[in-house]
């Protein structure tokens, strides 16, 4: 991976869902000249501050998070404050996981998605790319 392009993304300074379709046209490669849709793209994606990030209006206490174990009656429900104390970087990962085509290239393209809670990341060495349109 030397000719990898890696993006640097602020979490603090956008809503949660302005950063997860910034990172997710990114992981896809629709900002590159030779997009294609079968192909992955040859950039990482790395997040930071996800656990200042914020959303919009009520939604802040009124977003809730399911899953369902498979047996009847197994839905379990979180809501986005308790999700947030307890893992701000599984909120991200949902998010730009659900802004992605869900097909092969799925679990490939989010091996390329790199979420950190704080201002510090493993990827200091690298020549980062800020992103801080939109």
């Amino acid at each position: 991976m030397s000719d990898t392009k890696y993006y640097l993304i602020d979490a603090s300074k956008k809503p949660l869902g302005r950063v997860a379709t910034q990172a997710a046209v990114l992981l896809m490669g629709k900002n590159d000249p030779n997009y294609a849709a079968n192909v992955v793209a040859k950039s990482l994606v790395i997040i930071i501050n996800s656990d200042k990030l914020y959303l919009t209006g009520t939604k802040e206490l009124s977003k809730k998070y399911y899953r369902h174990s498979g047996y009847p009656g197994g839905i379990k429900e979180t809501d986005f404050a308790d999700l947030k104390k307890s893992d701000s970087t599984e909120i991200m990962k949902k998010a730009v996981r659900g802004m992605i085509p869900h097909n092969r290239l799925e679990s490939e393209l989010l091996k390329h998605l790199k979420i950190f809670k704080g201002n510090d990341h493993t990827f200091a060495k690298e020549k980062l790319e800020e992103v801080n349109n939109g």
